[in-house]
């Protein structure tokens, strides 16, 4: 029994080193050599004294601390970072090789523009990959804003009586992009966020502090890398900043174009309501003398049909009354129209008008950014 118990563990522990998945690493030294390898995952985190969870990468984005080891993941990038290398995870098919195979390793190697090339390794390798994320939203970003801007300068055009679907469906594509990265850049600076209010995992980043006695002695002798790490992170979280911002001003022009599109849709249906409305009234008035017409055409005997020129005088009668009845309707029509006198504005409030004016103006600027002033809208 001793023996098949033993036997069966053997079995079963063969059996789950066999299913254990396999990653395709790329690991980077302090020089920026390169080498390539594939590992199984209970090999890997036993190498690296860590933990199975530890390399489940539950989340899109996150920075962690686990036994002097940083993990790290944006979107599709995974890595590793030890004081003497990096680690990249399931490199392949992850459309990077550009930036793995031609940049990263020259960052490391200090030929790029990190600014924390005289910092200790780790230092860089997280600087290299916020720096790739930043640059990949702000790509996003540049490629949604004159797309957005397009779009929307056609969508208000005033001269135009419908809308174009194309450009709706334009639009509406764009405004999924531009939520996704909205979403992309909140957690993004979520996740720094939460380690620049805690400095305890502030210290936990800063790896060589710990494992290097001398790196230890020069930051309590006055170079503090504690405080070079936030500065760091506060650094990309503000860069992560003005890129939300940028993607909160397209929204706003979104918003505030609907509302133009909207507004002069309503214009042009106003007009042609009006102008049924006047064509009724035409037609009112036509049939209300046309009743003249209607009496004569009876084949009642009178001695008026015997006068040759009573057809040009009952004629003229019907078109002249049916006119003043239709101007009659138009003037009542305009009257009951006419948009209300404004308000008195009070004394006390005649000192806020410029605030008011420049208000005004700025609205007017913004609107003619798409081709559209206030002005018009009014007019219409």
């Amino acid at each position: 029994g001793d023996f098949y118990q033993h036997a069966t563990t053997e079995a079963s522990q063969a059996t789950l080193a066999s299913v254990s998945p396999v990653f395709a690493v790329m690991k980077l030294d302090k020089e920026g050599n390169t080498t390539y390898f594939e590992k199984k995952k209970t090999e890997l985190y036993q190498e690296l004294g860590l933990q199975a969870r530890d390399l489940r990468f539950q989340h899109p984005v996150s920075i962690a601390t686990r036994n002097n080891r940083i993990i790290m993941r944006m979107e599709f990038l995974k890595a590793v970072i030890t004081p003497e290398f990096l680690l990249i995870l399931d490199y392949r098919n992850l459309n990077l090789e550009h930036w793995l195979f031609n940049e990263l390793a020259s960052q490391l190697a200090g030929e790029g523009q990190l600014v924390t090339y005289s910092l200790p390794f780790e230092f860089r390798a997280i600087e290299a990959i916020l720096q790739y994320r930043i640059s990949k939203l702000q790509g996003r970003l540049n490629t949604l804003q004159p797309q957005i801007l397009e779009t929307l300068e056609a969508l208000v055009d005033p001269k135009l009586l419908s809308v174009d679907r194309s450009k709706l469906h334009i639009l509406l594509q764009n405004g999924k992009s531009l939520s996704e990265l909205e979403t992309d850049l909140k957690v993004f600076k979520e996740t720094i966020l939460e380690i620049l209010d805690e400095e305890e995992l502030i210290e936990e980043l800063c790896l060589s502090k710990w494992t290097d006695p001398q790196v230890f002695e020069e930051s309590t002798s006055g170079i503090d890398h504690a405080e070079e790490m936030e500065l760091l992170l506060e650094n990309y979280y503000r860069q992560a900043e003005d890129l939300a911002n940028e993607a909160r001003e397209l929204r706003v022009l979104i918003d505030d174009s609907e509302s133009i599109i909207f507004i002069n849709l309503d214009s042009h249906r106003n007009v042609m309501m009006r102008l049924n409305l006047q064509l009724t009234m035409g037609t009112f008035s036509l049939s209300l003398f046309g009743l003249i017409g209607v009496a004569f055409g009876m084949n009642l005997e009178s001695s008026l049909e015997e006068d040759p020129k009573i057809f040009w005088l009952v004629t003229g009668i019907m078109f002249l009354g049916s006119g003043l009845i239709w101007r009659r309707l138009l003037s009542f029509l305009g009257r009951h129209l006419e948009p209300p006198l404004p308000p008195h504005v009070p004394a006390v409030l005649k000192k806020s008008q410029p605030a008011a004016t420049r208000t005004e103006i700025k609205n007017n600027l913004k609107a003619e950014t798409f081709g559209l002033s206030r002005s018009t809208l009014t007019n219409q």
